[in-house]
Formats: C-alpha cells, structure tokens, sequence
C-alpha cells in the first residue's frame, strides 16, 4: 500500500490514475527536493481515481455535447458561476462585475458571468461547455447520492495502513475530508489540501457530511496534521482560510502559483507544499 494516496479534482473524465501520476509524481518530486526532503519511490505513491464516474455516454454527434447559459441549472450550478464571476471582478481589471453594465450583451446573469469570466486570467482559453462542466461535477458530487458514494469508496479503496499523507486538490479535497470523517478508526494521516473550496459557504461547506453544526465543521479524527495550502486568485479556493470553519489546528498557507493558480502542478512544486507532505514522511510537525 501506498505512503502518500493523491486525490484529484474536477475534469478528469477523459484520463486515468495512471496518466495522471505521469504528470503528479514529477511535481511532488520538485516540491519534495526544493523543501530539502526526500523523494518517494513511485510505488509508494498512488491515485484516488474517480474521473471516470463522471464521464458521458457516448451519443451520436461528434464530441461532447456544447452547453450554454440556458443548460446552466439553478442551484448549485448558477450560484457556483455567479460566485466565481464575483470573486474574478475584484482580482482582475479584465473582468467586469455583476454591477458594471457597460458590457452586458444580455440581462440574463448568467450569459453574463460565462462571458466576464472568458475575459479573466483564470478561465483564459476555457470556453463555456467546460466552465459550465466544472460547476456541473461539483453539482452532482453533491445532489446524487450514488455517484457521491462510488466517488467516495474509489478513494477509500486507495487507503492503507501505510498510507502517511493525503494530499487532496479542488473537489478531490472534500472527497477526502467526507471519506476521513466517516472512518475515524483508520490510522493517522496527514491531510494537504490544495486550492480547496471546502469553506464556500451554502455551496461546499454546508453540503458536507458530516453536517456542519453552529457553523463550524466536524474535524475528521483520523487527521492527525492538516495543511491548507491556496493561491489567492484560485477561483476554486473562493475561502482561502479553512481554520475558521474547521478549527485552529489546521494551518493555512498562502502561496503564489503564478499564471495557472488552480493547476495542481505549481501546487506540489511549491516550498511549501514540499514542507508539509515532506514532514508528514519524516513523522514530524511541518
């Protein structure tokens, strides 16, 4: 069994858990030796798989079916979009906000977050189809409780008694706290996560399992370390401090990822990030 279990986040439907470490393992590597640490043998490490889950059917058209605002749902979807429109106006002169008119080509709000958001550093090059994507899997995560449960039971399988750190990155994060939360009999882990939306409120936090209570979330006891780590313009990390919500033992800790702030590779490349998973291997504080 694996030392160190990745977890990965949303739009990993069209990969594997094999391609996908081709590309992790490289940068934990980076991080690891940058902070002075030790690199694992590729065998230690492994991935929590669970892309496939959500990916399509096949249909008769040529590729993946093209979305717009009208296919966005209420719920979870708009108020992700529109949420995401928000936090992008105040970081990027780019970016329109929802109070500022002068290019609205539309009322309807959310043709018009899709269109500010095409405009920022963070969507750049991402057209609709995949912006309206991304707030769907996290939709669904949510509102289906059987994709819930098999996204859940993929990481759980990827677990062992050697298993020393999960690192966990975007959705793949609260995957791994809901999973930790309900076996509080496993063995210790240190847990890092990275640009993490597990403090947006009313759409992540107050979704969780175990239910938050009087506003604070369930620390989950297997944890023995957790270290939060998140780029203030990751749009995903819209709460960049989990301490708050889920307890002063966890550590939070700003870094810059430069261009690509929600890219899981400038996260593991990180000092910081080679800090916290290299002092979980050591069996010390980070």
């Amino acid at each position: 069994m694996s030392r160190i279990v990745f977890v990965h986040g949303i739009a990993q439907e069209t990969v594997g858990p094999e391609s996908l470490l081709a590309e992790w393992y490289p940068a934990l590597c980076d991080g690891l030796v940058l902070a002075g640490g030790e690199k694992p043998a590729r065998d230690e490490v492994a991935m929590a798989f669970y892309g496939d889950l959500f990916r399509q059917a096949g249909h008769r058209g040529i590729g993946s079916p093209e979305l717009d605002a009208s296919d966005v749902e209420d719920g979870i979807e708009r108020e992700l979009l529109l949420q995401w429109w928000e936090y992008a106006a105040r970081l990027d002169p780019r970016v329109s906000g929802p109070g500022d008119r002068t290019r609205a080509r539309t009322p309807h709000p959310v043709q018009r977050a899709l269109e500010a958001l095409s405009h920022s550093a963070f969507f750049a090059g991402v057209g609709e189809r995949l912006m309206i994507g991304a707030a769907r899997q996290v939709r669904r995560y949510f509102t289906e409780p059987q994709t819930r449960a098999a996204v859940r039971e993929r990481f759980e399988r990827a677990l062992g008694d050697r298993t020393e750190v999960v690192v966990a990155h975007s959705l793949g994060s609260v995957v791994a706290y809901e999973a930790l939360c309900a076996r509080p009999d496993r063995p210790d882990v240190t847990l890092v996560t990275l640009g993490s939306p597990l403090g947006v409120r009313n759409l992540v936090f107050d979704r969780l399992l175990p239910p938050p209570h009087a506003g604070r979330a369930r620390w989950p006891a297997p944890v023995r370390r957790w270290v939060n780590i998140a780029d203030r313009g990751d749009l995903v990390a819209l709460a960049k401090e989990l301490g708050p919500l889920f307890g002063d033992r966890v550590r939070d800790v700003p870094i810059h990822n430069g261009a690509k702030a929600h890219d899981v590779r400038p996260y593991l490349t990180a000092r910081e990030s080679g800090e916290a998973i290299g002092a979980a291997l050591a069996g010390r504080s980070s």
